[in-house]
This record gives structure tokens, sequence and C-alpha cells, in this order.
């Protein structure tokens, strides 16, 4: 008959713990080793009933961190829920920044990077220490195009009011890595709180880099009636054209696709020319942009 583990002390249960804060608790090497306990981390367990959710093995990890560490880009944009390419968003690997002059942690799933790092460049509000979504920004910086950049910018902005974008502009100027000032500003400059996904960020900052006049953000549009039909993603109201980007949910919920064609219909009968963008127009935008060409030179 298979052993049960002996239970682990009622300090050590619900929580993930060091293997060597345990041995020194006088819990065996043995116990430690169980097949009822999880690894998140080398030198970390778990008990099997916890949740791992991203934001636990954060946690389960800091416990073998340097008290001044804290985490930073994906992983901080993760824990502060800005949106990041999917291939950012799946990869299963933990960033973490300490101060210059502190050796940077290193592992099988963890990036250290060392950096100028003050307390006011570090969030406590969250389950473990974070860079703030500002310093997040700019971190970021090195390991996104410009489009991706500008929204992370949009929705730090949308969530911080006013003072936002002043919050931004101070973390450029103080941020250490000189070499990506340029691209920092230049996101800075094509910021607009008014954007509501970051597929829009993308396709808008992609208009302006081709040379098109910066579109209107959800622009909103009224029948002759005043009675409301479409709030837009992208607009040139004096050529009434409207830009829509669709994802996947577009196609495939029936009632997201009907609701769509009806708006699309609507604003037809107002005079508005109508371009549907999707994934494969932002990989490649060649017949995409002639299109729009024609839209805005083409009469009414």
């Amino acid at each position: 008959m298979a052993r049960h583990p002996a239970p682990l002390p009622d300090s050590f249960q619900g929580r993930s713990f060091a293997v060597a804060t345990a041995r020194a608790h006088g819990i065996p090497r043995s116990r430690t080793r169980a097949q009822d306990l999880l690894r998140p981390h080398r030198g970390i367990r778990s008990p099997a009933g916890v949740e791992l959710t991203y934001g636990h093995e954060c946690a389960a990890l800091q416990l073998r961190l340097p008290v001044t560490a804290a985490f930073s880009h994906v992983t901080a944009a993760r824990l502060h829920d800005l949106p990041l390419p999917s291939v950012l968003e799946s990869a299963d690997v933990f960033h973490v920044v300490v101060p210059r002059g502190t050796r940077a942690p290193r592992g099988k799933r963890v990036c250290g990077h060392q950096s100028t790092i003050g307390e006011k460049d570090v969030d406590r509000r969250k389950r473990v220490p974070a860079t703030t979504p500002e310093r997040t920004f700019c971190d970021l910086a090195s390991m996104l195009t410009l489009g991706e950049l500008v929204a992370i910018g949009d929705v730090i902005l949308r969530r911080g009011g006013r003072a936002a974008r002043m919050k931004l502009a101070k973390a450029v100027a103080a941020h250490p890595a000189r070499k990506y000032r340029l691209h920092l500003k230049r996101a800075l400059e094509l910021l607009n709180p008014k954007a509501e996904s970051p597929k829009e960020s993308e396709l808008r900052v992609l208009l302006i880099a081709a040379g098109f006049p910066a579109p209107a953000v959800n622009h909103v549009v009224y029948d002759v009636d005043g009675t409301f039909v479409a709030r837009i993603d992208l607009t040139y109201p004096g050529c009434k054209v409207a830009i829509e980007y669709d994802g996947d949910q577009h196609r495939t919920d029936k009632k997201q696709w009907r609701t769509d064609l009806k708006r699309r219909r609507r604003l037809e009968a107002l005079g508005w020319k109508y371009l549907t963008v999707t994934q494969a127009d932002l990989d490649d935008h060649g017949d995409f942009f002639a299109d729009l060409r024609t839209a805005l030179i083409r009469p009414l």
C-alpha cells in the first residue's frame, strides 16, 4: 500500500515555500521531494492544491530573489495586464531587474537584468514587486516595434487619466537606456488615449509611418436625425472613410458578424466608404494602402 506523505506544518500549508526554508524548519529532504508538491521553480515547492496562476508563479519565484529585485519587462507587463505580442505573451520566461552592483538572477525560466532602478520605479500594489507601468513601457522599448510600444502606451494613458502622459514623459527622460530614447520619444508622440484595442493602435502607427495623415480615433457617426450609428476605430471624417480592424471573433461570433454587417450597411447608406482590416493586412499592407489611397481621393 502506498504511503501518504506526512502533513506539512501549518505555516507551510496553502502557499509556496523555498526548500531551504523548509529544511531550516526541520522538514526532511525526502518530504520536499514528495509527489504531492509542485515545482514551479528550482528550489521552490507548492502544495498540489495551490492554483499556480501567473501571479502565484511570480510569488513563488520571489522567494529565491534578492530583496531588491522587481519583476520587469514582459513579466511586469503581464502583471499590469498590458497588451503584448502573442510570441512574448506565451513565452515561459520571467524577467527580473536588480539594481546595478547586484548579481542578476539567472535560470532556465529566469531572465535577469541589471539597471539603474529606484523605489519610484517599483509598484508594490501587486502581489509581488513589479516595475511601474511607466518604467515597464520604457524597458520594453528594446523588445517591441513602434506600433506594439504605442499600443502599451495607449492603454497606460487610457487608464491613467490626464497625469499619465506627464508620468510617461518623465519616465522616458529618466530611463537609463539612452540607445532607445528616440524610439520611446517617437512612441510618446503617437500615443492616443482614445484607442481601445492594441491592433487599432498598431494600425494607426502603420498608417502614419506610411505617410497618411493621422486618422481620427473612435470617431462617432450620427445620422441626419442625430441618432447614433457607429463608433469607428479609425476614420478620415472629411473624406468619409471608415477603417475597422476585425479580429477572428468578428468572423466566428455570429452575433458580432451580424452586428458588423448592419453597421456597415448603415454607414454606407450615409455615404461612408468602409475598409475592413485584418492581421493579414498588418503583415502585408500593400493592397490595403492602395485601397485606402483610392478611397481618400475618390469623390463622395
